[in-house]
């Protein structure tokens, strides 16, 4: 158990450890089942062995076989202070990432200064700017306004199945079934210009969401989604 883990003992119902070890070890279980193909890795592998981050950037509804790719490198990722967040975020730890808490409605400005931070340890990040909470595939300013503080380029990726399971959630989250086929893409590294002023930054962000769109529609082309 991590120490930021350690510390929360006692805060949360006796029964979310026990869960969070069941849902990793679960993630973990279904992950190992599926059959991956990645497209356009060469710079993403070209930056991880040159010792470089970034930060990767998803939609909420394809985190989790990404969660499971990209697992026990000590990723930090940006997880919601809604009252589901310290599951997902005991569950992420058990997966090898760090975590820090916050989003755009509740302690964005917190969560945003703990990953400024984990950039200066110079660990990568994750980052669902639509999230937590919508609207889908959207997104919002802090994204930009963090690659642009931190120097640190971002890394659209995305993840397709053919084979899934689509929850009745407000982005139509995906679970890949057993067995199933992916496809994971990443797409072109943004770097973001320090020190930007609002309209550049609202520029910027319009940018990144088209370029996390275009690596979802590689991944769903590959994958053999219908549009």
């Amino acid at each position: 158990m991590s120490e930021s883990a350690s510390r929360r003992e006692g805060a949360y119902p006796w029964w979310t450890a026990p869960a969070a070890w069941l849902g990793a070890a679960l993630l973990r279980t279904l992950g190992w089942t599926w059959r991956v193909e990645r497209v356009g890795q060469a710079e993403h592998d070209a930056r991880s062995s040159g010792g470089a981050h970034c930060i990767f950037a998803l939609w909420h509804s394809r985190l989790l076989p990404l969660t499971y790719f990209h697992r026990d490198r000590g990723i930090a990722a940006l997880i919601s202070r809604h009252r589901d967040g310290e599951l997902v975020t005991r569950v992420v730890e058990r997966l090898g990432y760090e975590t820090a808490r916050g989003s755009s409605t509740r302690g964005g400005e917190e969560g945003l200064l703990e990953m400024i931070g984990w950039t200066e340890r110079g660990r990568s990040l994750a980052f669902t700017p639509d999230g937590p909470r919508g609207p889908a595939e959207r997104v919002k300013p802090g994204l930009a306004y963090l690659a642009s503080r931190t120097g640190v380029p971002i890394l659209p990726v995305a993840a397709a199945a053919r084979s899934e399971w689509r929850l009745r959630s407000w982005d139509g989250f995906r679970v890949p079934k057993p067995f199933a086929r992916l496809v994971v893409a990443y797409g072109t590294a943004i770097q973001v210009p320090p020190g930007l002023d609002r309209d550049a930054l609202e520029s910027w962000r319009a940018e990144i969401e088209r370029r996390i769109a275009a690596a979802t529609r590689v991944a769903d082309e590959r994958a053999g989604n219908p549009a």
